[in-house]
């Protein structure tokens, strides 16, 4: 399939609470656009408000693919998500619409529209019996493992070191190496819109999370511990732990908020390393969200790319 259609895709991306939903809503007020989610946190059924999914509303304001598309026990790779983006991408074109990637995973932008390795078979057993062992442990402890098992990859976030440590475990090859060494065919090519609105941002997250408090996600948890075993993939999304020991009375109501920003805000710097490691040149355009022109430089960039859907 790579190769077969030039089309050009167009990607708003960035780290979290940076405003890309918002982005795609103003274009999808314009044009037609089908929008995909490329956030790994968003696939599961239930997990709601500590993802940020957009509401129902703003889901009937243009089609949505990639939300709650998984049962929150499933396992999603970077991979699967992009033989599903690509069917999603296709499907879209097919109805005369524009698919615009919306989403800060960077694993699942890599995949789509950059290099990918080929995973080798690990048995499905024993990966279950590795996922409850390390389920309990914090992230530091597993920083700590991977820094034995593949150094590379020590710096990132939870859900890539379960993978390191899973990989390395399970295959006795490191992560690091079979991405070098299995390298495939990029699907699409892409033009991005990075949006990052710098300092303003740790401020955004601060109140972003005070909100999913008030807005219920107590709730929302409590009601998935009763149904969501404790190993869980969903469980890995930001957050989600710390309410989850918040509701079984492990931590106060302020020292749990406390810990869900400094999280949020620590995966939103490794988001931003991403981006700036990984995505550079003339198809990137960076915006701050924030800015009095926005949405003027936010026309312009759409604008931009017509005619390069057939490069």
């Amino acid at each position: 399939m790579a190769g077969s259609d030039r089309r050009v895709i167009p990607v708003i991306c960035g780290p979290t609470a940076s405003g890309k939903t918002r982005a795609a809503l103003r274009l999808a007020s314009a044009v037609r656009i089908e929008i995909i989610s490329a956030d790994s946190r968003q696939l599961y059924r239930g997990f709601d408000i500590g993802t940020a999914k957009p509401s129902l509303a703003e889901r009937q304001a243009a089609p949505h693919h990639g939300i709650d598309v998984l049962e929150p026990t499933e396992r999603a790779s970077a991979a699967w998500w992009a033989d599903c983006a690509d069917e999603w991408i296709r499907d879209a074109l097919a109805r005369g619409r524009m698919p615009v990637v919306v989403g800060g995973t960077g694993l699942y932008l890599r995949a789509l529209f950059g290099v990918l390795f080929s995973e080798p078979p690990m048995d499905a057993a024993r990966r279950r019996a590795l996922e409850a062992e390390l389920a309990p442990l914090d992230t530091a402890e597993l920083r700590r493992q991977v820094a034995a098992l593949d150094p590379a990859r020590a710096h990132l976030g939870r859900t890539q070191l379960l993978r390191a440590i899973e990989v390395a475990m399970l295959t006795g090859h490191r992560l690091s190496e079979l991405q070098r060494e299995r390298a495939t065919v990029p699907r699409w090519p892409a033009r991005y819109l990075v949006l990052d609105p710098g300092p303003s941002l740790s401020g955004t997250i601060a109140a972003r999370t005070r909100g999913m408090f008030a807005a219920g996600w107590r709730d929302e948890v409590r009601r998935l511990i009763t149904t969501v075993p404790a190993d869980a993939p969903a469980w890995n999304a930001s957050g989600y732990r710390v309410v989850r020991d918040l509701e079984q009375g492990m931590l106060s109501p302020e020292a749990a908020m406390e810990r869900v920003i400094i999280e949020t805000r620590q995966y939103a710097k490794r988001q931003r390393t991403w981006f700036r490691h990984h995505l550079a040149g003339e198809e990137v355009t960076r915006l701050d969200p924030h800015a009095e022109s926005f949405d003027d430089a936010l026309r312009a960039w759409w604008r931009a790319g017509a005619g390069k859907e057939d490069a």
